[in-house]
């Protein structure tokens, strides 16, 4: 009698936790299964439209639809409880060896058990449910009336708690939505008219006022402020804007007001792709995921196994019930796919995009990095050092050539040579003909000449090296860029990239993790070697074409390496694709971004460090998981097969076990506040 009471105490322990709990929560699933949010829930538009937020508040049907869900589950579990009590106290027994409220209880109160048991039955899975259903009926059929329904309490009661923590990870995302307003203020025929935000048309310009949160990727046209952007690039402190500077959706104004040209628009956004990268990581499903489900099934048998084993030795119905009670796999079910949304989300909040659940798993694996200089390491914006004259040409007419064919050119070291041409007076044209050979340079035509700009491998190439050194090596390991035109060569131009602030505490903590870091550069190898010896990377490569890069990561991929790498341009492309985990920062172009599997929104290197870090932690949290499982279900099968486990305890510590399982994994989704930063 005292094993039961105690047995009763811990029932009535649960309900009213699950009370208390769902007093405080108004959104909640039922099911331990991650779920996409509603269908009608607010949604962001498609590409060239803005965020589609003009939609009815679904705020109060949303919070109304949760306490239906939880009202059903709550008088469910107390319905159990009930008919548990009037068993136990034989209320009502009008047969002697049966009791109706018990048979009736059980059904009604594990219907969602059996429903799902019947289902998997019909799409040939071997589930928990399915071992449950055989233990809840086994416990039925031998009299056990009370154990039955205290069962089917604990797994009633354990799926609402499971709901309550995956229904946290869901709210996580959904809160992203809050980022975003449903009307904007934009200037239309000199005046500021308040619009639906799915009415703003690319290049229109936005007014933000203070306190407002920023609705497109743009630039700043005219104000200034300080804008909070942690939810999109994780910066803790608010970041001073001018005119110029970028913005981005989902961030909020804080002081003065802001005009901005609408660049991008809804899931074209910044804010857009970390929604998108969060429902497809709902979607995705990594190999470890896989793994998970294939281990369930399995652990199911082996559970099923154990019973049947038990009867043939011991003739021990409850011992058998307990052995199929005591097994449980649902913490790796629903708990791999909790961590893998929740690192993704986690990652998310702090400046990282990751594109899916493979490749969250594969980030965790790397063992080497390769990291991109220019645009990467660097901030991309280099300034000329020294002008050195081949054959006696002035600087005016190097700069004057060198304007010419950059023009046209993105590379980060052609608005180097722009700027100067800008400085010293020298009016820019447009090339008659422009031509770019990646990891080389450019070549156009002008007036009838063709000017010839890049690297000395280009000029020998062109068979263009008279006055041209030696080696084509910078002293200072700056960047040297040569010019020709009419086929003479008129000089150089010795540009040198600026380092970003946090590269090298990067580099070093990433080596801290047992990383390889290799700087891979199209530039000089003096340049990148100057670069990499100041950074402290393992190995500096540099005059690489983007096939050459590309083919040094095959080979350290044949060779059993898991590579990461690192870029911004399209160069880098090649790379990015034929790596393990392509790694692309959110300042580069829009080749690497797509060609990426995770994406830097804020370009800055010590995400990538915290992300590297997150996937590490994801992965160590799923292996926990599995170790737990296997450890608890081996030990409690050999209990309850010896009869140390009696149906209630081994229904117990099923349960328990599960919670903690995925409360494990609950420890990456980010917490309100970080959601709200």
């Amino acid at each position: 009698m005292q094993g039961v009471d105690e047995v009763i105490d811990i029932v009535t322990f649960c309900l009213e936790y699950v009370f208390r709990t769902l007093e405080g929560n108004v959104c909640m699933s039922s099911s331990p299964i991650i779920e996409k949010p509603p269908g009608n829930a607010p949604h962001l538009g498609e590409k060239g439209n803005s965020p589609a937020l003009n939609e009815p508040d679904l705020g109060a049907e949303h919070e109304e639809h949760g306490h239906g869900v939880e009202w059903a589950e709550l008088t469910r579990i107390a319905f159990v409880a009930f008919a548990a009590a009037a068993v136990w106290f034989r209320l009502w027994e009008p047969f002697p060896h049966i009791s109706v409220i018990g048979i009736v209880a059980a059904l009604i109160g594990g219907y969602p058990i059996f429903k799902e048991a019947f289902e998997n039955i019909v799409e040939r899975k071997m589930t928990m449910e399915l071992s449950m259903t055989i233990a809840l009926l086994s416990a039925l059929a031998i009299g056990e009336f009370f154990t039955a329904l205290v069962i089917t309490g604990f797994v009633l009661a354990a799926e609402v708690l499971e709901g309550l923590t995956v229904g946290r990870g869901r709210r996580a995302i959904q809160s992203l939505l809050d980022f975003l307003p449903r009307t904007v203020a934009v200037r239309r025929n000199g005046q500021v008219v308040e619009i639906p935000s799915d009415q703003v048309q690319l290049g229109e310009t936005v007014i933000v006022k203070p306190g407002g949160h920023i609705p497109v990727d743009g630039v700043v046209l005219g104000g200034c402020s300080f804008v909070e952007q942690a939810a999109i690039t994780g910066e803790a402190m608010p970041v001073e804007k001018a005119p110029g500077d970028a913005v981005y959706a989902g961030t909020i104004n804080q002081s003065g007001a802001l005009e901005i040209n609408a660049q991008k628009l809804g899931r074209d956004t910044t804010f857009g792709r970390i929604i998108e990268a969060v429902e497809r990581a709902e979607k995705s499903r990594a190999p470890i995921q896989k793994t998970a489900d294939r281990l369930a099934g399995h652990l199911v048998y082996f559970a099923l196994g154990a019973a049947v084993l038990t009867f043939i030795i011991t003739h021990n119905v409850r011992s058998t019930i307990s052995v199929v009670i005591v097994a449980g796999a649902c913490g790796i079910a629903a708990g791999t796919p909790l961590a893998i949304l929740g690192a993704i989300g986690c990652a998310a909040h702090q400046g990282a995009i990751i594109k899916g659940g493979l490749y969250l798993e594969a980030l965790a694996a790397v063992d080497t990095v390769l990291l991109d200089k220019t645009g990467t390491l660097t901030f991309g914006t280099p300034q000329i050092r020294e002008v050195v004259s081949a054959n006696g040409f002035a600087e005016q007419q190097i700069i004057a050539a060198a304007s010419i064919a950059e023009r046209k050119s993105e590379h980060p070291l052609a608005k180097a040579v722009v700027a100067r041409a800008t400085e010293l007076g020298i009016s820019l044209v447009e090339p008659d003909e422009f031509s770019y050979t990646p990891g080389r340079g450019v070549r156009v035509r002008y007036g009838g000449e063709e000017i010839v700009v890049g690297n000395l491998a280009l000029l020998v190439e062109e068979g263009m090296t008279t006055g041209l050194p030696a080696d084509g090596h910078s002293p200072d390991g700056a960047s040297e860029v040569y010019v020709a035109r009419a086929g003479q060569v008129l000089g150089s131009i010795r540009i040198a990239d600026v380092l970003r602030p946090e590269a090298k505490s990067a580099i070093a903590a990433m080596r801290q993790m047992g990383l390889k870091t290799v700087l891979l550069s199209g530039d000089t190898q003096a340049a990148t070697s100057s670069v990499g010896r100041g950074l402290g990377v393992d190995e500096a490569v540099g005059g690489l074409l983007p096939e050459q890069k590309a083919k040094w990561v095959t080979e350290l991929r044949s060779k059993g390496r898991n590579v990461a790498m690192v870029g911004d341009g399209i160069n880098d492309a090649p790379a990015l694709v034929e790596a393990n985990v392509g790694i692309a920062m959110g300042s580069g172009t829009d080749v690497a971004r797509e060609s990426a599997d995770v994406i830097l929104i804020g370009s800055d290197l010590s995400k990538l460090v915290e992300t590297l870090r997150v996937a590490r932690r994801c992965r160590g949290i799923i292996m926990q998981n599995f170790v737990g499982t296997l450890v608890v279900d081996s030990v409690g099968v050999g209990m309850a097969a010896f009869g140390f486990l009696n149906p209630l305890l081994a229904a117990f510590i099923h349960v328990t076990s599960e919670l903690a399982f995925i409360l494990n994994s609950a420890r990456l989704l980010p917490r309100s506040s970080e959601a709200r930063q």
